[in-house]
Order: C-alpha cells, then structure tokens, then sequence
C-alpha cells in the first residue's frame, strides 16, 4: 500500500512538472509572436491538453517496471519559427521557458515545504490544535512538495542536456550553419534510440552512468540547498 502511495505521488508530482513545462513553452511561444500552441490549447494546466498517452503514461510505467532510470514526455508543442519575430533567438528562448518554469516551481515548492513542515511541526508539538484529517493533509503535502521539488529539477536539468530534442539542444543552433545545422535536425530523428542508449546501453554495457554522474552536480546538490532552506 505504500509502495502505491508513492508512486502516485511521484505521478502527481511528474504530471504537475510536465504540464508547467508544456504550458512555459506554449506562453513564450506566444509572447515572442506565434500563438499556434495557444490557439490548440496548449497554454493550459490541464493535463489532458498535454499528455501523451504513451510517452506520459505506458512508457514511465514500463521503465518502472525494468528498474531502471524513468523519463517521460508530452505532446510537442507546435512551434512555427516563421511567426516568431527574431526565429533564431526567440526558438532557443521558447525552449529554454520549460526548463527555467521547473526550476521556478521547484523552489515554490520548496516555500510551500516550509510553510507545511513549520505548521506540522507546531501540531505535533501541541502549539496549533489540529485533527487527524489534517494532520494526514499536511503529511500529504509534505510528501508531495519533496517529490516535486526533486522531479521539477530532473525536468530541467534532464531538458538541458544539449541532444536532440531536449530543450538544451536548442543552444546549439547558435554555433551551427549550413550542412552542420541539417545534420542537427536530421540526428532528431534518431532521438529515442539515442537516449535508451544514454540511459540503459551505456550504464549497463561499460558501468558508466553519465546521467548519474550529471545529476550528481546539478540535481542534488541544488535540491539539498532548497532542502536545507526549507527545513531550516
């Protein structure tokens, strides 16, 4: 039953940091001067407007169930460069807007993460009359907000990883021209088998986890600081 519990919590937490992200994309896309991601919709916190059902659902479930690192993803956002008003410029401000909206949303978490531990804390110790239910809410809560605040910094970190077609790749559009940029876009095609090799081939072949060894001075550390802020 707590196994359960969470992986619920860990769902909630990747759907809320997935439709942000999605949504981040859509909104600067938009404010930059192309509404197509807007007029379908996709400037929303509705999750049906932006879950795939595959890449949001079957395939995370799937890489539970082999045990290894999980990743998901969502619908593109459509985005047409020729509406954009400076395209070269405003594409790579449009994908770095859902990784920079994870980051956000991680340290609003980690806000509400003191707010809730401070009140569970002075229930606790009798100096805020609480009932039950709201002690297992405030728990709720706490739990929620450590599971997003680690997810919303794998979102972003994971998306600045410079290959195709995570958002980070999109810096390097700055350094190439010609033949160098179609074959940038041609190597797009090949994403997913790029990235099972980065994630499972790689590690299980020669040892070596490079998402683990990159998280280890992005994520963590940045997450243990917002810990530490929290709960101090």
């Amino acid at each position: 039953m707590d196994r359960l519990v969470s992986l619920l919590i860990a769902a909630l937490a990747a759907i809320i940091g997935i439709v942000v992200h999605e949504s981040a994309h859509a909104l600067a896309a938009y404010a930059l001067g192309d509404a197509t991601a807007r007029s379908r919709g996709r400037v929303s916190l509705n999750p049906l407007k932006h879950i795939d059902p595959f890449g949001t659902v079957i395939l995370p479930l799937l890489m539970i169930l082999a045990g290894g690192p999980v990743f998901a993803y969502a619908k593109p956002v459509p985005v047409y460069l020729g509406n954009l008003k400076h395209p070269k410029r405003d594409e790579i401000i449009v994908a770095l807007a859902g990784p920079l909206s994870n980051m956000l949303l991680a340290v609003v978490f980690a806000l509400l993460l003191r707010g809730a531990a401070t009140v569970l804390t002075d229930a606790v110790y009798g100096l805020v009359p609480l009932r039950a239910l709201w002690l297992g809410v405030l728990n709720g809560l706490v739990t929620l907000c450590v599971a997003s605040l680690t997810t919303n910094l794998s979102l972003a970190f994971f998306n600045l990883i410079p290959l195709p077609p995570l958002d980070g790749s999109s810096v390097l559009l700055l350094f190439l021209k010609g033949e160098a940029l179609q074959t940038y876009y041609r190597v797009q095609q090949y994403a997913m088998p790029i990235l099972v090799i980065v994630l499972y081939l790689l590690p299980s072949i020669t040892g070596i986890d490079l998402i683990g060894a990159y998280f280890n001075v992005t994520v963590y550390p940045l997450a243990n600081a917002l810990f530490n802020l929290a709960l101090a």
